[in-house]
C-alpha cells in the first residue's frame, strides 16, 4: 500500500487537510508574525515575497497540510511530509509552524501525534530536520521522543540537526 501523503486527519483539537492554493491569504496571515521565525534559518519568512516561495514549494511538494483549529475552523498553521522513501521505509515531517497562541504543547503534540500515527502505518522511521539555531523546535521534537542522530546540510547550505522517531508514541492527546 503506497504512502498517502495528504490524508485528512482529525483529532480533538485540530484537523489537518491538504494545502490548497486558496489557503494562501489565511496561512500568510499566521506566518506574517516575525516572532514565529526568529530562531528559524529562514528568519525572513514573515515577509510576503519569501512566504510566497515557501507556499509555492509546499504546493509543489505534494505533502503539505493546513492545520485547522476545530473550535472555530480557523487556519492556524501548516506542516508537511517530505522525502518519503518506500525502500528505506522512512519519511520526513517538518516545515511546521503554528500561530503563537497555539504554542506550548497541546496543539503541536496533537498535530505531530496525528502525523506520526498516520506515517507509522507505512514507515518504520520518521525524521525531523531542525535548524541548528532553532532551539525551540529542537526541544519540541525531543518532547515527541525524537532522538538526535546527527547533523546534515541541505542543498541550500542550511545545517540541520537530524532527529528520528522509530516507534509510535503515545503523546497523551
Amino acid at each position: 500500500m503506497p504512502f498517502e501523503l495528504q490524508p485528512e486527519l482529525t483529532g480533538e483539537l485540530l484537523s489537518l487537510r491538504p494545502l490548497r492554493n486558496e489557503d494562501f491569504e489565511a496561512l500568510f496571515a499566521v506566518a506574517a508574525d516575525p516572532l514565529i521565525w526568529e530562531q528559524h534559518p529562514a528568519s525572513d519568512r514573515y515577509q510576503e515575497v519569501v512566504f510566497r516561495e515557501f507556499f509555492r514549494e509546499a504546493m509543489a511538494g505534494g505533502g503539505a497540510f493546513v492545520v485547522i483549529d476545530n473550535a472555530d475552523g480557523r487556519i492556524i498553521g501548516s506542516s508537511r511530509y517530505h522525502d518519503y522513501s518506500e525502500e528505506k521505509r522512512q519519511v520526513e515531517v517538518g516545515w511546521t509552524f503554528l500561530a503563537r497562541q497555539y504554542w506550548g504543547g497541546r496543539y503541536n503534540r496533537e498535530l505531530k501525534n496525528l502525523m506520526l500515527d498516520h506515517a507509522f502505518r507505512f514507515v518504520d522511521r520518521v525524521l525531523f530536520l531542525v535548524g541548528t539555531g532553532n532551539i525551540r523546535s529542537q526541544r519540541a521534537v525531543e518532547k515527541l521522543g525524537g532522538v538526535r542522530i546527527g547533523t546534515t546540510t541541505r542543498g541550500t547550505g542550511q545545517k540541520s540537526v537530524v532527529y528520528e522517531v522509530t516507534t509510535p508514541i503515545d503523546l497523551g492527546c
